[in-house]
């Protein structure tokens, strides 16, 4: 089950068969409550994916083995001159914006493919270790694949809510530098750096995040009194939030949830996650809308800048890009 713990509410779950299945009422329900959701907290959960749990399993293998390679083969995926925008990002490189100590956490990071006789994209080519892993490529991308797939629906979903054309905001992702990180936490061991979590408090920067279940408990949410509260899920679960982006474009109608990873109870945990980060085109203005704006008091609260600007601030500020 999943469920938001120390609160009375439970963390709304939707089901995609509702969203696919043909009936107009069902869909229009779906609707409502994923708008409903990333308007109140920002996170739901999403059941009846799609995605196949043993591709998944597979995954989380594949991560288990190419984190366990030597520092050395791994440091040859290392990509700083591209802002670790794929590859391999090594431990304690990353932190949370506004927080000096290093997330504990290492992680590989891919996109969408370059294809052959295409105009070369914005986002970078692909890295993949297929000398020293050669099934690592087909699990993770077939997964990214797939939930790059479902977050169109996603998309849909929240355009059709914010009264836009059901296409709004899938087509500011087309061609956009959609992210998929499949994440690292060692165990802590005994020398963790003071001050240093496994995930600082933080919102994501994109439009949407999916995040299949994580191998081990550790994500929190900030509820909207500051109090941080626990969710809990299973591989049945897809967790959905909306991030920075999206907040920005809607003058914050709709929420970027701060969120965290915290360190477990015991130092001999391992844990692994793969969130799917959703982003739209580097051109794409990101100014409020002015109907969102009139909704959400008259004001505009976020700034006019584009997605490229955007993700190179924010870069800039956990520590991927150095200026």
């Amino acid at each position: 089950m999943v469920r938001l713990i120390g609160m009375s509410r439970q963390l709304t779950v939707l089901d995609f068969n509702d969203f696919i299945g043909g009936d107009d009422d069902r869909k229009q329900q779906f609707v409502q409550g994923c708008g409903t959701a990333l308007q109140d907290i920002g996170f739901f959960a999403l059941k009846n994916h799609g995605i196949s749990i043993s591709l998944i399993e597979e995954c989380y293998q594949q991560a288990d083995d190419f984190f366990s390679l030597s520092e050395d083969v791994k440091m040859k995926y290392l990509r700083p001159e591209i802002a670790h925008q794929r590859g391999y990002t090594a431990f304690g490189i990353e932190n949370a914006k506004g927080n000096p100590a290093p997330d504990l956490k290492e992680f590989w990071q891919n996109g969408r493919s370059h294809i052959e006789g295409k105009v070369t994209p914005s986002y970078p080519l692909n890295v993949w270790p297929d000398g020293e892993m050669p099934q690592f490529k087909p699990a993770v991308d077939g997964l990214f694949l797939q939930m790059e797939k479902l977050s169109r629906s996603i998309l849909q979903s929240c355009s059709t809510y914010l009264g836009k054309g059901k296409n709004w905001l899938g087509d500011m992702a087309e061609e956009g530098n959609t992210i998929m990180r499949v994440i690292h936490y060692p165990p802590l061991g005994e020398n963790a750096p003071i001050g240093a979590v496994r995930s600082a408090a933080h919102e994501d920067i994109n439009f949407i995040t999916l995040l299949v279940t994580a191998t081990a408990d550790g994500l929190e949410v900030m509820d909207h009194d500051g109090t941080w509260i626990k969710v809990e899920g299973n591989a049945e679960y897809i967790i959905v939030d909306s991030g920075d982006m999206i907040q920005n474009l809607t003058n914050g109608l709709f929420k970027s949830t701060t969120h965290r990873v915290v360190n477990p109870t015991s130092n001999s945990i391992t844990r692994f996650s793969m969130p799917l980060f959703v982003h739209p085109r580097n051109e794409i203005d990101l100014s409020p809308q002015a109907e969102f704006v009139a909704k959400t008091g008259g004001k505009a609260l976020y700034p006019s800048i584009n997605a490229g600007d955007y993700l190179h601030k924010r870069l800039v500020e956990i520590g991927l890009i150095k200026e």
